[in-house]
């Protein structure tokens, strides 16, 4: 299979150049040239595998320039017992009849960006190698929250790299800045950005497609490549657990050959959600996906009306992760709708630079409503959707998985549609402890307590245990304090490698 860019002005490359290169030449993002189709035969027989079976299964779908030998490595690699708590890698609970919550943070960092971070750093040596590449791989990340302790774990020494991580300033939880500052290795580099998650994002954007930098890196022995879910290495494991899933639904017999599923999907950047599509393209039968969104609700606004307007408040709220207004993989989405349609493509996202909103028009729109559906849910509502669903089900979910919840409902109360429904759980509740604490207990409970005070009240209401990963993480000493404005993110990167 090969991969070609979303604004058409690049040549189509194998899945070990996508890898390599993270975004296309032009500016786009690559995707498949064609779309992938799982045999149906197939499809029962991974029913019995175990998640890393599975992850084999459909990876050789995607990486057809990998042996199977390398994937099925690659794999076992990073889903062994030493990387994730639980023996399913990424189970799925029944939360109520009809629904079920699939857990996608039993890694390394308490968050669903282990479930790829842990694959993609095994894959991008050997796609390095398989393109001739001599240069040193220089990883740069934008995140807001998640990724960015994800990819610098899973990067950590690994030979051939080095790995420079921007998250905005105060625009973290607290467990989500220390596990970053924290962090060890000889080839990992940390800063904060004075401004939101698009300001980190876009500088990271405008570095990528920076010539002269990129030149002055060539002729150091540097090439720049991203761990962001721009990076098809970072999409392509994503859609495992889609198909794990439902096959441990079928397993379960909770779901029966061949009846729909919904997913829905706490989602701002657009990735996790896009990796459902790509599930259903490949023949998982998948009714419904549904987007759900925070009070940055734009992509729930997109979804309705086919206008992308990034141009409104920005608001910081309790889902952090989900904190976006530009949302990066919409773009890929837009590309296979539109037929390959890398004209129509790339005059969209030059309307959103320069205008800051974009109309794909009423034949798209049709297209988009028929897949997706969203909704919103505001802080008030996240709390309390924690709250009642810890005291009615007796499961404890982080703030984005709440946003999960919450839309659920909505989706089934505004549509009357009954199929059964996976929310996918993208956190640890311990990751945003101070959230679910006040949902829980009141205000009270949480004011004036430190994050790892806050880590112990969580443990003893719920009888649940504190993860490995964040115990202790306060005593851990701090390794990089550096906070930059947007500008000086490039020289932030030059300092770091030279």
């Amino acid at each position: 299979m090969l991969y070609v860019s979303t604004r058409g002005g690049s040549e189509a490359v194998s899945s070990a150049g996508a890898i390599k290169a993270g975004i296309a030449p032009d500016g786009g993002l690559f995707v498949p040239s064609s779309p992938a189709r799982l045999d149906p035969g197939r499809l029962e027989a991974m029913k019995q595998m175990d998640y890393c079976g599975r992850a084999a299964e459909i990876l050789s779908l995607y990486l057809t320039d990998f042996t199977s030998g390398e994937i099925g490595r690659c794999v076992r690699e990073a889903y062994s017992s030493r990387n994730f708590d639980h023996p399913e890698t990424a189970p799925v609970r029944e939360l109520a009849g009809g629904t079920h919550i699939l857990e996608l943070w039993h890694g390394p960092t308490s968050a669903f960006k282990d479930m790829a971070l842990q694959v993609m750093p095994r894959l991008l040596p050997l796609a390095a190698a398989k393109t001739g590449e001599k240069a040193e791989i220089v990883i740069l990340v934008a995140t807001s929250g998640d990724t960015g302790k994800a990819a610098l774990e899973g990067f950590r020494d690994v030979p051939g790299t080095r790995i420079m991580v921007f998250f905005p300033d105060r625009g973290v939880s607290e467990v989500q800045r220390l596990q970053m500052v924290t962090q060890e290795g000889r080839n990992v580099g940390v800063a904060a950005v004075r401004g939101n998650f698009d300001d980190t994002q876009n500088g990271v954007k405008a570095i990528f497609t920076d010539r002269a930098m990129n030149r002055e890196l060539e002729e150091r022995g540097f090439k720049f490549s991203s761990a962001n879910s721009i990076n098809w290495g970072r999409l392509a494991p994503q859609i495992v657990y889609y198909f794990s899933a439902y096959l441990d639904l079928l397993r379960k017999g909770a779901l029966k050959d061949g009846e729909p599923v919904n997913f829905v999907v706490p989602t701002g950047n657009f990735g996790n959600i896009l990796a459902g599509y790509y599930a259903r393209e490949a023949g998982l039968p998948v009714n419904r996906l549904i987007c759900a969104a925070n009070e940055n609700n734009v992509l729930t606004g997109f979804i309705r009306t086919g206008i992308y307007d990034r141009k409104r408040p920005f608001r910081r709220t309790i889902s952090p992760s989900m904190d976006i207004l530009v949302s990066s993989n919409l773009e890929r989405l837009l590309y296979h709708l539109t037929g390959g349609d890398s004209g129509a493509v790339g005059a969209w996202m030059e309307d959103l630079r320069e205008k800051g909103r974009y109309d794909v028009g009423s034949g798209v729109l049709e297209k988009i409503r028929g897949l997706f559906w969203s909704d919103y849910a505001d802080d008030r509502e996240t709390l309390d959707t924690i709250r009642e669903t810890f005291e009615k089900n007796g499961y404890l979910a982080d703030t984005h998985t709440a946003v999960g919840i919450n839309v659920c409902n909505k989706y089934r109360n505004q549509t009357g549609d009954r199929t059964p429904a996976v929310i996918l759980s993208t956190a640890s509740p311990y990751k945003f402890n101070g959230s679910v604490v006040r949902a829980l207990l009141g205000d009270r409970a949480a004011a004036g307590k430190s994050e790892f005070e806050l880590l112990e009240i969580l443990s003893r209401i719920s009888g649940t245990d504190i993860p490995r990963n964040l115990r202790d993480l306060d005593k851990k000493p701090v390794l990089h304090g550096r906070v930059v404005e947007r500008e000086e993110m490039p020289a932030a990167v030059r300092e770091f490698l030279f």
